[in-house]
C-alpha cells in the first residue's frame, strides 16, 4: 500500500511538473549612453539557479515556469541591474546598462561565477578594450594582439612580429575573424603593429580549445573580434595622437534609436620625418573601419561593415612593397520567434601583396580572396537546452603570383602563375545543456567538405611521388613530372570530407569551484607556404590537393577553476594534449616563392603539443591584474615514407619553430587616484628554436676559396631567452568630466632595462681576422612613447 502511495505521488508530481505553464523572457541588452548592444552579458535568476548570456548581437532568451523572478544583470565595467519580473506570459524586455565609475573601469576582465564556474566553456579568454589600453606596448601604440601575449598558452612569433602562436601551433593555424570576415595577415609594418584599431573594437574572444562547432577551417585557435555598431543616440568622436601614428573615430545616429554609423581611420607618419632628413626610404600604413546598422523593425536588423588596410614600404626608390587586407560583410538579423534567432551573412575577404622592383623593371602581385555565404541559428529550446546550428559555403580564389614589366625597357615578359580555386561547404550543430545543478554539457558536430577545383594543369609523377629520395646522397630531391592532366573550370581535382566532433563538460564542485574537460577535432584545408615561424607578406596560401593533405587536429584538455573571496581572486589551471596529422615540412634547400610546383618540395608529417597553463587573477581593488605561466612542448616529425628513406631529422621528433618551454607573463594596473593610473607588464619566454651551423668546409682553392657552413638537426638550438619589462602611466586631467571635451595622456616605457632580445642570430666570417662570428639582430632597445587621447 505504501509503495502504491509513493508511486501515485511520483506520478502526480511528474504530471504537475509537465503541466506547469512556461513562458519566455527575451530581448536585447544595450549601453544606455550609445545604444550599443553588449556581448556576453550575464542574466541570472537566483531563485532557479539558472541564467543566460547575450549573443554576438546582444540578444537573450530564457524560458521559465510561470512565476515571479528577480532578474540580476551583470557585466564588467557596468553597474549591476536588478529587476523583478512577473512571468505570466511571454515578455519582450530590453535592458539598458550604465557604465560604472572609474574605479570599476580599470577592473581586469573576469567572468562571474555563473559563467566561469558553471558554464562548460573552457580554454577561452576575453579581453575588453579598456583592459587592452592599460597594457604598455612598443612606442606607446595600443595593440590588440600584443595583449593576447599576456595570456597563458599564447606566445609571440618573434621579436617585432604581430603573429602569435597558441598551444604550440603555427601562426597560420589561427583563424582570425573581424566581424566574421577572415583576416589573412594581422600585421602592419611587418609586424610592429596589428591591423586592429582598438577604438573600433567592441568584443574580443580567443578560443584555444573547446572550440564551438560553428568555427572551422583552422586547427589551433579562433580569435573572434566584433566591431562596434556605432552610437545611435548622439554624434561623438574620439581619437589619439601618438609619436608615429594617429587615429580618429566618428559615430552617430542615422535615425535616432534605429540606426547608426561608425567610421574609424588610422595612419602612421614616420616616413615624413625620414623625408626631412633626406632619407629616401619610406614605411607607413593606414587602415579604415566602417559600419552601418539599421533596425528595420522589432524582428529585423541590417548591418554593413568593412575594413580596408594597406602598408607601403619603399627602399631608396628601387623597391616598393604594398600589402594589406580588405573585407566587407552584409548581415541580416531576423527573429523568427522569441526563441529562434538567426543571422544571414554575405562576406568578402581579400589579402593582397604587391612588389615593384624598379631595378629589375618588373611588378609582382599575389593574394587570396574568399566569398562566404553563411546562415546561423540560435534556438533557445528551454532554460536548460540551447541549440546553435547553421551552414556555410566558402569559395576561394588563389593568385600565387602575377609578373608584369614595369616599363617599356623591361626585359621581363608577362607571366601569370596558374591560379587555384577551391570550394569549402560545411554545416554544424551545437547543443548547450544543463543536466542538473552541478553538471553542464556542450556538444556538437561539424561536417566539412573541400573541393580543389580547376581550371588547372596538374603534374603527374611516377608512383605519385612529387618528392623523390636520392639513396646515394641520402637527400630528398624534386621529382620530375612524367605527364600532366588539365582540369577545366570548376572541375574537381581532389575532394575531402571530415566529421569534426566537439565536446565540453563542466562539473561544479560547489559555488566557487568546478572541473572541466573538453575535446575537439578541427580540420584545416588551407596551407601556408612559408619557412618562417610567423606570417609575413611574402607567405603564400595554397589549398589542399592530391599532394598536400588537409591538417587534422585532435585536442583534449582538463581544467580546474576556482573563485576566491567573493570573486576578488580567480584561479584557472588547464592541461592539454594536441596531435596534428598532415603538418607539412620542407626538404632541405626548398625554394618556396613563385614555385609553380610547390608539391616538389613538401613532405607530409605530424605534430604534437602538450602542456600545463596556470592563470591567477586579482579582479578588484586599486591593484589588479594577472599572472600567467605555461609549461609546454611543441614538436614535429616527418618520417620516411618507407624503411629506405631517412625522413626529416632521421624521422625523429624535433622542436617545432613554435616551441617555448617556459612562458611567464605578469600584468598589473594600479589606480593611484582618479587622475593617475599606472600599468606594468613583464614577459619571460624560452628562446625560439633555431638551427645553428655545426661545422664548415671550404670550396675552392687558395684566395678564391669560400667557407660553407654545415648544419645539424633541425631546431636543435635556441635563441637566447626573451624577456622585457614595460611600464605605463595614464594621466586624466579632469576625471569627473563626462561631457564635452575629455582627454588623457598616456606615457609608456617599453623594455625598461634595455634587453637586446634576439630576433635572429646569423653567422659569418670576419673578413679581417678570418674568424667565424655570430651576429645578433635586435630590433628594440629602450623605447619611450607618449600619446594624447581624446573624445567629445
Amino acid at each position: 500500500m505504501q509503495q502504491k502511495i509513493i508511486l501515485l505521488a511520483l506520478l502526480f508530481a511528474t504530471a504537475f511538473a509537465f503541466s506547469q505553464e512556461k513562458f519566455t523572457l527575451s530581448g536585447t541588452i544595450s549601453d544606455s549612453k550609445s545604444n550599443e548592444t553588449l556581448i556576453g552579458v550575464n542574466l541570472s535568476i537566483p531563485e532557479s539557479k539558472t541564467g543566460i548570456t547575450t549573443n554576438e548581437y546582444g540578444f537573450y532568451s530564457i524560458t521559465l515556469p510561470k512565476g515571479t523572478y528577480k532578474i540580476q544583470i551583470s557585466y564588467i565595467g557596468y553597474e549591476t541591474v536588478e529587476q523583478t519580473i512577473v512571468l505570466t506570459k511571454d515578455i519582450k524586455q530590453n535592458f539598458l546598462m550604465t557604465e560604472a565609475g572609474q574605479q570599476l573601469d580599470e577592473v581586469i576582465i573576469t567572468e562571474k561565477k555563473a559563467t566561469n564556474i558553471r558554464k562548460p566553456e573552457m580554454s577561452v579568454n576575453k579581453l575588453s578594450t579598456a583592459t587592452i589600453k592599460k597594457i604598455p606596448v612598443v612606442l606607446g601604440e595600443v595593440d590588440v594582439l600584443k595583449a593576447l601575449l599576456t595570456l597563458p598558452g599564447v606566445t609571440n612569433a618573434g621579436e617585432g612580429q604581430s603573429g602569435f602562436n597558441v598551444r604550440g601551433g603555427g601562426a597560420d593555424q589561427n583563424l582570425i575573424l573581424l566581424d566574421e570576415a577572415t583576416i589573412f595577415n594581422s600585421s602592419h609594418v611587418f609586424g610592429f603593429f596589428s591591423v586592429f584599431n582598438p577604438d573600433a573594437i567592441k568584443d574580443l574572444k580567443l578560443y584555444k580549445g573547446g572550440i564551438p562547432s560553428r568555427f572551422g577551417g583552422r586547427i589551433s585557435s579562433v580569435l573572434d573580434i566584433y566591431q562596434k555598431d556605432g552610437n545611435s543616440n548622439q554624434f561623438s568622436m574620439n581619437g589619439g595622437i601618438g609619436l608615429i601614428s594617429s587615429r580618429l573615430l566618428a559615430e552617430g545616429p542615422l535615425v535616432k534609436d534605429k540606426g547608426s554609423f561608425l567610421f574609424a581611420g588610422r595612419g602612421s607618419y614616420a616616413h615624413l620625418f625620414l623625408k626631412l632628413s633626406d632619407n629616401k626610404n619610406s614605411v607607413y600604413f593606414y587602415d579604415l573601419n566602417t559600419k552601418i546598422n539599421y533596425k528595420l523593425n522589432a524582428n529585423n536588423n541590417m548591418y554593413l561593415s568593412g575594413y580596408f588596410g594597406r602598408d607601403v614600404f619603399s627602399w631608396n626608390g628601387n623597391f616598393t612593397n604594398i600589402y594589406g587586407n580588405a573585407t566587407l560583410n552584409l548581415r541580416w538579423n531576423h527573429l523568427f520567434s522569441d526563441k529562434l534567432f538567426s543571422n544571414l551573412s554575405a562576406i568578402y575577404s581579400d589579402y593582397y601583396y604587391g612588389l615593384d622592383l624598379n631595378l629589375l623593371a618588373f611588378k609582382w602581385n599575389s593574394g587570396i580572396k574568399n566569398y562566404n555565404l553563411k546562415y546561423d541559428f540560435k534556438h533557445y529550446i528551454t532554460d536548460k537546452i540551447k541549440l546553435n546550428y547553421g551552414l556555410s559555403g566558402i569559395y576561394y580564389d588563389f593568385n600565387p603570383g602575377t609578373i608584369d614589366p614595369s616599363d617599356s625597357q623591361s626585359g621581363i615578359n608577362h607571366k601569370q602563375l596558374e591560379k587555384k580555386y577551391a570550394f569549402e561547404p560545411s554545416l554544424y550543430i551545437d547543443a548547450e545543456q544543463k543536466i542538473n545543478k552541478n553538471l553542464s554539457l556542450s556538444y556538437g558536430l561539424r561536417f566539412s567538405q573541400f573541393y580543389r577545383l580547376g581550371s588547372s594543369t596538374v603534374n603527374i609523377y611516377e608512383n605519385n611521388q612529387a618528392v623523390v629520395f636520392n639513396h646515394d646522397l641520402q637527400i630528398y630531391e624534386k621529382g620530375t613530372p612524367i605527364d600532366t592532366k588539365y582540369y577545366g573550370r570548376n572541375k574537381v581535382i581532389e575532394s575531402f570530407d571530415n566529421l569534426e566532433p566537439r565536446f565540453a563538460a563542466s562539473y561544479q564542485l560547489n559555488e566557487n569551484q568546478s572541473i572541466k574537460a573538453s575535446y575537439n577535432r578541427m580540420t584545416q584545408y588551407l596551407q601556408l607556404i612559408s619557412n618562417t615561424a610567423s606570417p609575413t607578406p611574402l607567405d603564400v596560401w595554397t589549398p589542399s590537393d592530391n599532394f598536400i593533405k588537409p591538417q587534422i587536429s585532435d585536442q583534449v584538455a582538463l581544467g580546474y577553476f576556482r573563485n576566491f573571496k567573493d570573486d576578488n581572486y580567480s584561479l584557472e589551471v588547464e592541461t592539454f594534449y594536441k596531435k596534428v596529422k598532415n603538418r607539412i615540412d620542407y626538404i632541405d634547400g626548398a625554394d618556396l616563392i613563385a614555385n609553380e610546383a610547390i608539391e616538389q618540395v613538401i613532405l607530409n608529417g605530424e605534430m604534437r603539443a602538450y602542456g600545463l597553463e596556470v592563470m591567477l587573477r586579482k579582479n578588484t581593488g586599486k591593484l589588479n591584474g594577472w599572472i600567467s605561466y605555461t609549461l609546454s612542448k611543441s614538436q614535429q616529425r616527418t618520417p620516411g615514407r618507407d624503411a629506405t628513406e631517412t625522413g626529416i631529422n632521421n624521422g625523429s621528433w624535433y622542436n617545432s619553430g613554435y616551441d617555448k618551454l617556459h612562458n611567464l607573463s605578469v600584468t598589473s594596473s594600479y589606480i593611484l587616484n582618479p587622475k593617475w593610473t599606472f600599468g606594468a607588464n613583464f614577459v619571460l619566454q624560452s628562446g625560439q628554436p633555431v638551427t645553428y651551423p655545426n661545422g664548415q668546409y671550404q670550396y675552392g682553392i687558395g684566395d678564391e676559396a669560400i667557407t660553407i657552413p654545415t648544419y645539424g638537426l633541425r631546431n636543435g638550438d635556441r635563441l637566447p631567452a626573451y624577456h622585457h619589462l614595460d611600464l605605463s602611466a595614464t594621466y586624466t586631467p579632469k576625471p569627473n568630466k563626462k561631457k564635452g571635451w575629455q582627454s588623457e595622456w598616456v606615457f609608456s616605457l617599453y623594455n625598461v632595462y634595455g634587453r637586446k632580445n634576439a630576433a635572429s642570430i646569423s653567422f659569418r666570417q670576419n673578413m679581417d681576422t678570418g674568424a667565424n662570428e655570430a651576429i645578433r639582430l635586435s630590433i628594440f632597445g629602450v623605447v619611450p612613447g607618449v600619446s594624447y587621447n581624446f573624445k567629445f
